[in-house]
């Protein structure tokens, strides 16, 4: 099993507040021969339709020395992983955790912006000291 990131507990408590089950901690991701794990996995009841809506969360603290390198490491992890859920579990969808202060200083850059617009990244910002969802982007 992968070390659980820096935010890992403070991302799965954000989630349970916001009323999300967690499914899955970590989420195992099978394809081929390859065997990975996303930080973790959720679901949410939508009470108009009576049918949930799946996540998968990758968790990303960006408390290295370079937040482009962290930032080339997550968004490799999401494509990889985003690439093998769309084979065996199309209906989930997954967002890289991030926190707040990180998406204000690193993630507003313009050529940040052009990165997550043309992978179609989604982002999940968290605040980490209060453990809250800041904001779900897609």
């Amino acid at each position: 099993m992968p070390a659980k990131d820096s935010y890992h507990d403070a991302v799965k408590n954000a989630l349970i507040k916001d009323g999300w089950e967690i499914t899955a901690d970590p989420y195992p991701i099978r394809y081929q021969e390859i065997r990975l794990f996303a930080d973790l996995a959720g679901e949410k009841t939508l009470s108009a339709t009576k049918s949930g809506k799946q996540i998968v969360i990758e968790v990303k603290s960006f408390l290295g020395r370079s937040a482009m390198r962290e930032f080339e490491t997550a968004l490799g992890q999401y494509l990889i992983y985003r690439a093998f859920l769309s084979v065996k579990k199309a209906d989930y969808t997954i967002y890289l955790a991030i926190g707040k202060k990180i998406h204000e200083d690193f993630f507003q850059q313009k050529a940040i912006k052009f990165i997550l617009q043309e992978y179609q990244v989604f982002l999940l910002v968290i605040d980490f000291d209060k453990e809250e969802i800041v904001e779900w982007i897609s």
